[in-house]
């Protein structure tokens, strides 16, 4: 009989010692499966919802956290606006003459170009409105560009699992249109037709009287933007309470009664929000080739605009946040699996006593010192992996389960054999060496033992 056999026979001896701790084992192994595995899903995530598509964001002066965090993962407040005029000066070539005929009304200055718009040849610019939500979910007035334009993840263009993009101006709903998200549609249970009403200010706050009718379901990206709800920025405008009032020049102060949107008929009018009345919360911004580290540049020098990149707000946020917490959490769990490796040695010094007689009995058929030694080591070590083996599947059977939740949420799906972090390559390796480790001390106490005392 070889070694290996010897060793499965002692383990199998002992059932329940060996049972207790092959399951602390698998506990702390599959522990550390389940923290690899979410920290890598929190990252992936991170990475594709950095790919947003445009390089950089405009919005008024304040905190450029908060501006990120408002603008691409519809959290915290937005920080202030800026005047439209001001977001049609990056309408590229002549695209600032063209807003000023589409929207109509009367503009006191000369025809020219936008003042950044030399920035934006081939580029882009969308402007976004913010601070309304559509039940718990924020509500997003912007125009067919940020569908038609951006991209997300790996370069995809969106697209609608039901419906299509809303237009500037329909003849069946007006302004008055609206695309939703994946988890929007989902959890408020609404689809093709459904009317929403943006809350004004916070969620569950008082809905505004108009109507947004659905006409489009986004497929389901991974982004945050699977959480809003968009809708035709014309239609945002002629809200109670968006028209932006005439202030002061001086102080800057309201004057009373000036915040006032145009008279329409009804929903179908024409009648849009005059440019003097309107204000935006961010503009998303893409320049032609290289220009986006000098048009931020030229942003900042202004006293009441700044212009970030979301990328590096990002990838500073998960430097700083995300990973130092996944190391923790990691150390953590690594201390489980030396707490198991400490009840391998418990357990299989314990019994040593107990074994004292089959040790000695066995050196006098002939084994010698090393055989006792190899075999205690062997039976450490296949408790370690054994353990480890069933923690390892345990913890991958946690993704495909929990799938119904984390890919409505994330967007990504996790599969039985996905490995999220190269860390996970070191398990097998770290409980071989735990193995031997708990091991030693039991098989020095095995290799001590007389043979003649003990028969």
């Amino acid at each position: 009989m070889n070694l290996f056999s010897i060793a499965v026979r002692n383990l199998l001896y002992r059932k329940l010692p060996t049972a207790l701790t092959i399951l602390s084992m698998a506990l702390g192994v599959a522990l550390v499966v389940v923290v690899l595995t979410i920290s890598g899903v929190v990252e992936k995530t991170f990475e594709r919802t950095s790919n947003v598509g445009y390089n950089l964001i405009v919005g008024a002066k304040g905190s450029s956290i908060q501006l990120t965090f408002n603008t691409v993962f519809f959290l915290s407040r937005p920080v202030e606006n800026v005047k439209y005029s001001y977001y049609m000066e990056y309408l590229p070539g002549n695209g600032r003459q063209q807003e000023i005929a589409r929207i109509g009304g009367v503009v006191d200055e000369p025809e020219r170009d936008g003042k950044y718009s030399k920035y934006m040849r081939g580029g882009f610019a969308i402007p976004l409105c913010m601070g309304d939500y559509v039940g718990p979910f924020r509500c997003v007035g912007t125009t067919p560009d940020y569908f038609n334009e951006l991209r997300h993840g790996e370069d995809l263009p969106y697209a609608f699992t039901q419906g299509r993009n809303f237009v500037d101006y329909s003849d069946e709903h007006g302004y008055f249109e609206a695309v939703i998200g994946s988890q929007v549609a989902a959890e408020m249970k609404l689809g093709i037709g459904s009317e929403i009403f943006a809350s004004h200010g916070a969620a569950g706050g008082v809905a505004h009287d108009e109507a947004f009718h659905v006409v489009g379901i986004l497929a389901p990206t991974g982004t945050p933007n699977d959480r809003g709800a968009f809708v035709n920025i014309e239609g945002f405008f002629l809200l109670a309470g968006h028209v932006a009032p005439d202030r002061d020049e001086q102080s800057g102060i309201e004057k009373p009664g000036t915040a006032v949107a145009p008279e329409r008929e009804s929903v179908l009018s024409k009648v849009r929000l005059p440019i003097e009345k309107r204000e935006v919360t961010a503009i998303l911004i893409k320049p032609s080739g290289m220009n986006a580290i000098q048009l931020e540049r030229q942003v900042n020098k202004t006293l009441f605009a700044q212009a970030v990149s979301p990328i590096s707000e990002i990838n500073g946020l998960l430097g700083f946040f995300v990973k130092p917490i996944k190391w923790a959490l990691l150390a953590l769990t690594s201390m489980v699996c030396v707490v198991s490796a400490i009840s391998i040695l418990v357990s299989i010094y314990n019994s040593m006593s107990e074994r004292k007689r089959d040790i000695a009995v066995m050196r006098a058929l002939g084994a010698s010192r090393d055989h006792i030694t190899y075999i205690i080591l062997i039976e450490s070590i296949l408790i370690a992996l054994i353990g480890g083996g069933i923690g390892w599947v345990a913890g991958h059977a946690v993704g495909p389960i929990a799938n119904p939740w984390t890919e409505l949420a994330t967007g990504v799906r996790i599969h039985f054999l996905d490995i999220q972090s190269w860390q996970e390559g070191l398990i097998i390796p770290g409980l071989i060496v735990i193995g031997i480790l708990a091991g030693l001390i039991p098989s020095m106490s095995a290799y001590r033992t007389p043979v003649a005392q003990s028969l």
